[in-house]
C-alpha cells in the first residue's frame, strides 16, 4: 500500500488507494473542505484532480468516463450544498444506467443532526437515485466501502454509487484526537466530566482497527450472462424470422471493453440495425447493415424484433411501434427493463453485448436470407438522405442548420468524439452527424437531461487524450456549459464547442406555439456565447451567414489542434425539419 509520504497518514489515504488500484485516473471535484484530504491523497498518488465550476460537472464527467472507459469515473464533492448540486446529474446516471462512484463529504460524527456547517441528512436526497448509499462510521471502513462501491456501480444493472466520509473521518488521527479533546474542555463539572468520557469513547470507536494496514482488495464485478436455454429460444426465433431487426441500445456496450467485439457480432448476425444511445457509431461510419431513418415503419413491418440493451419507454413509444403479430425478444440485464410496457417473447436476462457475441458464435445469424429485406429498408434510407440534402439546399438569412451539420459531418475527423447536449439542434444533429467509431458519441440518455455537455466532454478528453472532443450545444442547453469554458481552459482541454443558435427554446416552442398559440418563456437572445468564452481564456467564433461556415469549422479545428478550447457561434434560421417532436 502506497504511503503518503511528508505527513501523517489519514483517511483520505485510505480512500486514494482504493481509487488507485482500481486504475482510477482522474477525480473530478469542486473543492471543500470536507473532502480536502482525499483530494491531496489522490494528487499525491498520481490521480489527476480536476476541479469543475458546478458539482453537477464533476457527477457528469465522472459519468463520461464511467461509459467510455468501463472503470466507475469518480467525483468527490462537499457536504450539504456540494452533495444537493449534483442531484440532477446523479439521476441521470441512475436513468441512463451508467456506474460511477459519488464521494461525499459530510459533518463530522459526533456533531450531525447539532447544526453544524452544511449538515443535512443526505441519505433520503441521495438514496432514491443511487444504487446504495454508504454511510461509513470508521476510519477503517472507508477503504472496503470504496472498494465495495467500484464493484457495485459495474454489477447487475450498473449505475451510480455513493459513499459518505464524515470530515472527522478523513483527517489524521492525532489532529482528530486533539480537536475533540478540545471540544471536550477542561471543566470539572459532571456534565464536563461525561462529555468527555462520551467524546473518548467516541474517538475510540472512529479508529479502531485503524492500526491496522488493511488494503481493500479488488472486487470482480463479473457481467450477467443470460441462460443458454434463453439465448438457444432467440437464436430459434432468428431462424424462422424472414423481416428481423436489431435495435441497439446503450446498456448493449456498458462494458466499454467488448465494444469491438460486439460489433463484430452484430456484423456477424447480419440482421438489420438501429443504434441507439451510447450504441451509435458501433458499426462505424457507414455501414451496409445499418439503418438510420424510418425506424418507427420499419419496426411495424418486422417479423421478429431483437431489443439489446433498449426498453420499451417512450423512445419505442412504449412498445406501439413493434406489431403485435411479431416475436419480440429483449437482451437486457434487468428484467424490469426487459418487460416493461410490452411482455416479450423471449426474455434473454444478461449482459445484451454479451448475448450478442454469443449468438454470433452459434450461427444465429441468416444474412442470406434477409437480403432482399435489407435491401428494401436501405432504398427507404437513402431517399431520406436525399430528402436531407434538399433541405441542407435552402437558404434564409442565416445559417441553415441542415447545413451546418452535412458541413460538420464532412469536417470531422475520422477520430471525432460527439457530445450531444440540446433539444431542437441535437435533435436534428442525431439524423445528420455519423459517429465514426464505437463510443464515438455521449448524449444524456434516457431522462433528457440539459446540461451535460461541459462534464461529458471533460470526461471523454481526459478519458480519450488526443481525440478531436466536439460538443453539440443548443443555445438553450449552452447555458449551462459557458461557465466550465474556464475549467477547460485551466486544465488545458481543447474541446470544441459548435452553438445552434437560434434564439430559442426551439423544440419546446414548435409544439407550444401551435397548440397554445403562445411562445411564452421559449425566446432567448442572439446571444454572444463566443464573447463570453473569451473572457474565459477560450476561443470564440461568431458565423452568421453560410459562406462563413466552413472556414470557422476549419479555425476551430486548427485552435483546438493548438490546444486552445473553442465555441463557434452559429446563427441559425428557423426550420421545418422537426415538426412534430414532441415526446411524451
Amino acid at each position: 500500500m502506497t504511503q503518503h509520504t511528508g505527513a501523517a497518514r489519514h483517511g483520505g489515504d485510505r480512500v486514494a488507494d482504493v481509487l488507485l488500484a482500481q486504475g482510477v485516473k482522474s477525480v473530478f471535484t469542486l473543492c471543500g473542505g470536507h473532502i480536502s484530504p482525499i483530494l491531496s491523497a489522490a494528487k499525491a498518488r498520481g490521480i489527476r484532480i480536476v476541479d469543475t465550476r458546478d458539482e453537477g460537472t464533476a457527477v457528469f464527467a465522472a459519468d463520461a468516463t464511467s461509459r467510455l472507459t468501463g472503470i466507475p469515473g469518480v467525483a468527490a464533492v462537499t457536504a450539504g450544498p456540494g452533495i444537493t448540486n449534483t442531484l440532477t446529474a446523479l439521476k441521470n446516471a441512475q436513468q441512463a444506467q451508467s456506474p460511477l462512484v459519488l464521494i461525499g463529504g459530510a459533518a463530522p460524527t459526533a456533531l450531525q443532526g447539532r447544526g453544524a456547517l452544511q449538515d443535512i441528512d443526505q441519505r433520503p436526497l441521495v438514496a432514491p437515485h443511487v444504487k446504495r448509499f454508504f454511510k461509513v462510521r470508521r476510519v477503517a471502513d472507508l477503504g472496503p466501502a470504496v472498494a465495495q462501491a467500484f464493484a457495485l456501480a459495474r454489477s447487475g444493472v450498473p449505475g451510480p454509487v455513493f459513499v459518505e466520509c464524515p470530515v472527522d473521518l478523513l483527517y489524521d488521527e492525532a489532529s482528530i484526537r486533539q480537536w475533540y479533546a478540545d471540544a471536550a474542555g477542561k471543566g470539572t463539572s459532571i456534565a464536563d466530566r461525561a462529555l468527555r468520557w462520551y467524546l473518548q469513547r467516541h474517538v475510540r470507536k472512529m479508529f479502531a482497527g485503524s492500526d491496522q494496514a488493511t488494503a481493500a482488495p479488488l472486487r470482480d464485478a463479473a457481467a450477467p450472462q443470460a441462460p443458454t436455454s434463453a439465448l438457444a429460444r432467440v437464436g430459434a426465433a432468428l431462424a424462422r424470422a424472414e423481416r428481423p431487426l436489431l435495435v441497439v441500445g446503450s446498456q448493449a456496450v456498458v462494458m466499454s471493453q467488448q465494444a469491438d467485439a460486439l460489433a463484430v457480432a452484430v456484423e456477424r448476425l447480419g440482421v438489420p440495425v438501429y443504434l441507439s444511445g451510447m450504441a451509435r457509431g458501433l458499426l462505424g461510419r457507414e455501414h451496409p447493415l445499418q439503418l438510420r431513418h424510418q425506424r418507427r415503419q420499419a419496426l411495424r413491418e418486422a417479423d421478429c424484433v431483437l431489443l439489446a440493451g433498449v426498453p420499451c419507454d417512450f423512445r419505442l413509444d412504449y412498445g406501439r411501434h413493434v406489431r403485435r403479430s411479431a416475436t419480440l425478444v429483449a437482451l437486457n440485464r434487468s428484467v424490469r427493463d426487459a418487460r416493461l410496457n410490452r411482455r416479450p417473447a423471449v426474455a434473454a436476462i444478461g449482459d445484451a453485448g454479451l448475448s450478442l457475441q454469443a449468438l454470433a458464435a452459434q450461427g444465429a445469424g441468416r444474412a442470406a436470407r434477409w437480403a432482399d429485406w435489407l435491401a428494401g429498408l436501405r432504398v427507404r434510407d437513402q431517399a431520406r438522405e436525399a430528402e436531407i440534402d434538399q433541405q441542407a439546399a435552402e437558404h434564409g438569412e442565416f445559417v441553415n442548420p441542415v447545413a451546418l451539420l452535412r458541413a460538420v459531418e464532412q469536417t470531422m475527423s475520422d477520430d471525432a468524439l460527439l457530445v450531444a447536449d440540446g433539444g431542437d439542434f441535437v435533435g436534428t444533429a442525431a439524423y445528420v452527424l455519423h459517429p465514426r467509431g464505437p463510443l464515438g458519441w455521449l448524449d444524456p440518455g434516457a431522462f433528457g437531461t440539459l446540461g451535460v455537455g461541459a462534464g461529458f466532454a471533460l470526461g471523454a478528453a481526459l478519458a480519450r487524450p488526443g481525440r478531436e472532443v466536439w460538443m453539440i450545444l443548443g443555445d438553450g442547453a449552452c447555458g449551462w456549459s459557458l461557465a466550465e469554458f474556464d475549467s477547460f481552459v485551466r486544465h488545458g482541454v481543447p474541446v470544441i464547442a459548435l452553438v445552434g443558435n437560434d434564439a430559442g427554446w426551439t423544440q419546446i416552442a414548435r409544439e407550444q406555439v401551435k397548440m397554445l398559440h403562445d411562445d411564452v418563456a421559449t425566446v432567448l437572445a442572439r446571444s454572444a456565447y463566443h464573447e463570453v468564452v473569451a473572457g474565459f481564456g477560450a476561443a470564440g467564433l461568431l458565423v452568421q451567414h453560410s459562406d462563413q461556415v466552413l472556414p470557422a469549422l476549419q479555425r476551430a479545428q486548427e485552435l483546438a489542434r493548438q490546444g486552445r478550447p473553442v465555441l463557434v457561434n452559429v446563427w441559425l434560421d428557423k426550420t421545418a425539419f422537426r415538426e412534430g417532436s414532441l415526446s411524451m
